[in-house]
């Protein structure tokens, strides 16, 4: 428990340092709650609506792992498709550059006119922003294989696919992770916002309740 206790305070002391450091600013200069609130006001407000912010954080955070799960499924598919066929390669690689150049919020009105305000159209949004770096990283992996393997498996002839499953995917495992990381946090941010720009519930709602009543 001890180690585990200072594993986490080696890593989080910035940003403990910083909350203790907002925290003495706002009671030494007596700001008003309005310009800036205290990180204690903060934990406050999340104890005394704690089923609020709990009902809506449950459902930002499902729906982000369902979109997650999608997007990083679907762009797995489609580069251990681009990685058998040449062919599928030219067609998608364009096309997924296209949809990683387009900011977020550009993406979500147009996706909310063509499928509705609804949940389904979050999820949508959340399985499209998953969906690059799967595609990206899943497609450097399965190129990325150890030096002289693929000649050895081609002299031994090991056909297309069996090498696919025993030296590609493998190799390719270490990237998809780091896929998995960089878009879990983009997954929850996209739900996050799509939900504050769509008005569909969640963490998002409540941020724009709150807005409109400050």
């Amino acid at each position: 428990m001890t180690a585990s206790l200072k594993k986490f305070f080696g890593s989080a002391w910035i940003v403990l340092t910083m909350l203790l450091a907002w925290e003495a600013v706002v009671s030494i200069y007596a700001i008003n709650s309005i310009v800036m609130v205290s990180p204690s006001s903060i934990v406050k407000e999340i104890l005394n609506h704690s089923h609020e912010f709990g009902t809506a954080t449950l459902r930002t955070v499902l729906l982000a792992a369902a979109g997650l799960a999608l997007g990083m499924t679907i762009g797995t598919m489609l580069a251990v498709a681009t990685w058998l066929s040449r062919f599928v390669s030219g067609l998608l690689t364009p096309v997924s550059i296209i949809f990683a150049s387009v900011p977020v919020v550009a993406i979500i009105p147009i996706l909310a006119r063509l499928f509705g305000y609804e949940t389904g159209t979050v999820l949508a949004i959340v399985a499209i922003i998953s969906f690059f770096p799967a595609f990206v990283f899943t497609t450097s992996g399965l190129r990325s294989l150890p030096p002289g393997s693929d000649d050895l498996f081609r002299v031994l002839g090991v056909g297309k696919l069996r090498r696919l499953y025993h030296l590609a995917l493998p190799a390719a495992v270490p990237q998809w992770t780091i896929a998995l990381r960089l878009a879990a946090a983009n997954a929850v941010l996209s739900a996050i916002v799509a939900e504050f720009l769509m008005g569909t519930g969640g963490l998002g709602y409540v941020f724009n309740v709150a807005r409109g009543d400050l």
